[in-house]
């Protein structure tokens, strides 16, 4: 006899067991779901009218608080959308008296709807200016009486379903004791004779399963003894014959598998850098020795980063999160992405970087996240600000002093000049006060850098900070043919955010006139302000000028430098202090632009409390 004839044999007496058990549970089931049916069948179309009529009357008396506040054909249009369902529910209900007493309450509703429908219409053929005490006085209350009279009948068959559910809970007890018992004596009788023949058929099992916990543990040279022709005794062959393909295939390969994932973890472990690899779920699945020792790492425990400082835990996180979601590998935008970690030798600079590991179909299987030591490039970035403040700053005296200079020659207060010489000393002139902004704008940029700018918040007039940036640069627009222009929004006519005034208007200023600059003859910029979201206020300037194209969008604003062809007249600066007065403020600047088509640059700040409080 095969194994399935005798497993068939053995499960014969549990299955007449279970055989009785469904007969008495279907019939049991039945009981419970007519019981069920009952409570549905009474009640629920009861308490569905109730929580409809509620919320008609709700939408109604919203319609005529819109009255009160003037926009009369908004609160029209809503009375129009409700009454008549109202009534038609109301109907419903009428005819779905099911519990006692219902009855009266349905009438008593009906009243109520009644008064207040005709106190709702004296409402609605009034003026304006008496509307407000109406609604108060008289069809609040009726609106109160109405919605009272409605959640009367709504608890009212509540509770009956709830009774009805408690007694139907109550037979449901005493219907599982009864089956309680149906399966217990018929599964007792069933499994004695199943163990039985089971038992007499499975031994083999036994015997097999002893044989792979054995290979599981390692010992490849263990065999499976099962006599017979029954399929167990077929599995034990098979058994046999893996068991020794294995024996051989680890006399060939594991040793070279073993060689080259030590090599390969040599190969991680011998970076500075930290690498953490993440499996597609966002468990840690490796790690190197040196996240180990200065992120206490350890593949021996559970592998999550909770021991993970909170700053550096964030930054892990979030590449993790770009490169899983499918955006590709995460590339860091400059040094300010880097976050510090406090180590015994000193704190250290770590940048983020991201890559994905695809499977064989191609697939994002993982997440390898380097963070790349840059303590001393940073540091160097460092030093090279100081420089460059330091050399601002001693030129600020000789230049002072050759403006003067300059200016005593122009002026003639050491005597006459020649034309040709007061051209010549104009064009000094020019080129001084040019050096000069430079030279303030990268003190300023090494302020803001360094952290010694402190900026003065306080509410600030949006209307008055986009005429104070629109201010100087009309006349330089005229000249060009450049339309200029405000557009604000009607919410933000009024809107106060919170800034620092003059650092503000130097961002917009700067702005306004890098559009000005780079807008042809005939073309336009427009200085926009905007509600971002209910807490912030959006800034843009756009201008139809030539456009960035996308190579040289993310550089714009990268100190010195400037996009080629787009001619001379800045030192490249201003888009950079922009960037960090913006970054200071808790926002960040941003751009779009089109080659050919223009470009628009903005930014978000927050909205002040004066706007709350007024």
């Amino acid at each position: 006899m095969i194994l399935r004839h005798k497993l068939l044999l053995a499960q014969m007496p549990l299955a007449l067991a279970l055989l009785l058990v469904g007969v008495v549970a279907v019939k049991t089931l039945r009981e419970l779901g007519r019981a069920g049916q009952d409570i549905l069948a009474d009640n629920y179309r009861s308490v569905l009218a109730m929580q409809d009529i509620i919320e008609h009357l709700e939408r109604l008396d919203s319609a005529a608080l819109f009255v009160v506040a003037g926009e009369r054909q908004r609160g029209l249009e809503q009375v129009a959308a409700h009454r008549a369902p109202l009534e038609t529910t109301l109907r419903i209900q009428e005819g779905n008296i099911t519990e006692p007493g219902e009855a009266e309450a349905t009438r008593r509703l009906g009243e109520a709807w009644t008064g207040y429908r005709s106190q709702y219409e004296r409402f609605l053929g009034l003026e304006p200016g008496a509307a407000r005490g109406v609604y108060f006085e008289v069809l609040a209350p009726g609106f109160q009486a109405a919605r009272e009279a409605a959640r009367a009948i709504l608890v009212l068959n509540q509770d009956a379903m709830v009774r009805k559910s408690e007694a139907q809970q109550r037979q449901s007890q005493r219907v599982n004791v009864l089956m309680g018992l149906a399966v217990v004596g018929a599964l007792a009788g069933g499994l004695l004779a199943s163990a039985s023949l089971t038992q007499r058929a499975l031994r083999p099992v036994g015997v097999l399963s002893g044989a792979v916990r054995r290979l599981g543990e390692g010992d490849l040279g263990t065999r499976a003894v099962v006599e017979g022709g029954d399929e167990i005794a077929g599995l034990a062959r098979d058994f046999n014959a893996m068991a020794e393909a294995l024996q051989r295939y680890q006399r060939s390969s594991l040793g070279e598998l073993l060689q080259a994932q030590a090599s390969a973890q040599a190969a991680i472990d011998s970076l500075p850098d930290l690498v953490v690899v993440f499996g597609v779920e966002g468990g840690v699945l490796n790690v190197n020795r040196a996240a180990e020792e200065a992120l206490r790492l350890s593949m021996e425990g559970s592998g999550t980063l909770g021991q993970v400082a909170p700053e550096v835990r964030e930054v892990l996180e979030r590449v993790r999160a770009h490169v899983l979601g499918g955006k590709g590998p995460y590339l860091p935008t400059g040094y300010e992405e880097a976050v510090r970690l406090e180590a015994p030798e000193g704190a250290r600079w770590l940048l983020p970087r991201g890559s994905p590991v695809y499977g064989e179909g191609g697939g994002v299987v993982g997440a390898t996240v380097i963070l790349q030591d840059v303590t001393r490039l940073r540091r160097f970035d460092e030093l090279k600000n100081d420089l460059v403040a330091t050399v601002a700053h001693e030129f600020r005296t000789p230049l002072t002093s050759l403006r003067m200079a300059i200016h005593l020659c122009v002026e003639e207060a050491a005597g006459p000049i020649t034309e040709k010489q007061a051209d010549l000393l104009h064009a000094a002139r020019e080129d001084c006060e040019r050096l000069q902004g430079i030279v303030d704008d990268l003190l300023d940029l090494s302020k803001l850098q360094s952290g010694r700018e402190v900026l003065e918040l306080r509410p600030v007039s949006t209307r008055e900070v986009l005429e104070a940036a629109l201010a100087p640069h009309r006349m330089a627009a005229e000249e060009k043919g450049v339309r200029l222009r405000e557009a604000l929004e009607l919410e933000v006519e009024d809107a106060w955010v919170e800034a620092d005034p003059e650092r503000l208007q130097l961002v917009l200023s700067n702005l306004v006139a890098n559009a000005v600059r780079h807008t042809p003859r005939e073309g336009e910029v427009v200085v926009r302000a905007r509600r971002d979201g209910e807490a912030r206020i959006r800034f843009e300037v756009a201008d139809t000028g030539e456009g960035i194209a996308p190579e040289h969008q993310a550089r714009v604003f990268e100190k010195f430098y400037r996009v080629p062809g787009a001619g001379t007249g800045s030192a490249g600066l201003g888009l950079s202090i922009a960037q960090e007065i913006v970054q200071a403020h808790g926002g960040e600047l941003g751009l779009t632009s089109e080659v050919g088509r223009g470009s628009t640059f903005g930014f978000s700040l927050p909205r002040s409390r004066r706007d709350e409080q007024g």
